[in-house]
């Protein structure tokens, strides 16, 4: 399976933090596509089904064999309790609360969940599938979950299964330990956290298992040239924040942004296929493709591995 070297990560126009009109949100996609993009990943999680139902009416018509989907399982979405008021959602996305989130990563659990995805999504077959942060979850995840979708896997119904999560640790013994085609890891293998590199990274380069790299601007702090923001989701600490600064002035010497710099800088790694960047329209997207257009300087590298920023 052959996927491009950016992909859209589709979070944002689930209301990720704020809400996008329909309209913005079928904009983005088009924008992606239009560029080249042909890795789209979404999640039930994303704006409780929000996201899968708007990429599936977005990528409705192209043909579909022209791009590779992934979505993720383990959080099967069910009504809210009869009779309960329906407020916000509280995990991040701006969507009403009608349904909640169940962990379940159990053999029945996800094949339920690849069948309401692909309701959602309009399809027939998802290319990829994902569990999805099973961080308190290892041993049904690795005894049910993992073994569900290899079954899925082997019957054609989808092509390929792995795990993504923000942490390196269990993704490196998902390897180790299943037959995972490839592991989405986010925030971990970024301009200012390369922990994935200890022993994630080199495990999937020696057993074939693709990397797809998320969370590169490590939810803000690298989005900017002038480093500000959020790291993680929460408020930079200032160490974090000093060396952010220090490698945009490294950057600035070479004629690139900070931004430029972190997109570029995960597929330096020979495990890593590709890089998912969320984004909520049709300018994100343009304005990361034009990020992406240009090759950064071989001499940067060398610059802030030098003054220690980077390995």
């Amino acid at each position: 399976m052959q996927v491009s070297k950016y992909g859209f990560g589709a979070a944002p126009i689930g209301n990720l933090f704020s809400a996008v009109g329909d309209d913005e949100a079928r904009a983005a996609v088009d924008a992606a596509y239009d560029a080249g993009i042909r890795l789209f990943d979404t999640a039930p999680h994303y704006g409780l089904g929000l996201s899968e139902r708007r990429l599936g009416a977005a990528l409705a018509g192209r043909p579909r064999d022209s791009y590779t989907l992934s979505t993720k399982v383990g959080r099967l979405l069910v009504p809210a309790p009869a009779g309960a008021p329906v407020g916000r959602d509280d995990e991040g996305f701006d969507v009403p609360a009608d349904l909640r989130r169940v962990r379940d990563y159990s053999r029945d659990g996800v094949r339920r969940s690849l069948e309401e995805s692909l309701e959602r999504l309009g399809l027939d077959a998802i290319d990829i599938a994902l569990i999805h942060d099973p961080d308190d979850h290892w041993e049904q995840a690795v005894s049910e979950a993992y073994p569900a979708l290899a079954e899925l896997r082997d019957q054609g119904v989808v092509k390929a299964v792995g795990v993504g999560m923000n942490q390196a640790g269990m993704l490196a013994r998902f390897v180790r330990e299943t037959g995972v085609d490839t592991v989405m890891l986010a925030g971990r293998y970024t301009l200012l956290d390369q922990s994935g590199e200890e022993e994630l990274l080199p495990l999937c380069r020696e057993r074939g298992v693709s990397v797809l790299a998320a969370g590169v601007f490590n939810s803000g702090l690298l989005a900017t040239h002038d480093p500000s923001g959020t790291y993680d989701y929460a408020p930079a600490p200032g160490d974090l924040l000093a060396r952010a600064r220090r490698i945009a002035s490294v950057c600035e010497r070479h004629g690139v942004t900070l931004p430029r710099a972190a997109l570029a800088f995960p597929l330096r790694h020979p495990a890593v296929v590709s890089v998912v960047v969320g984004a909520r329209s049709a300018a994100e997207v343009t304005r990361n493709a034009a990020l992406t257009a240009a090759p950064v300087p071989e001499d940067l590298w060398a610059d802030l591995a030098a003054e220690g920023l980077i390995p």
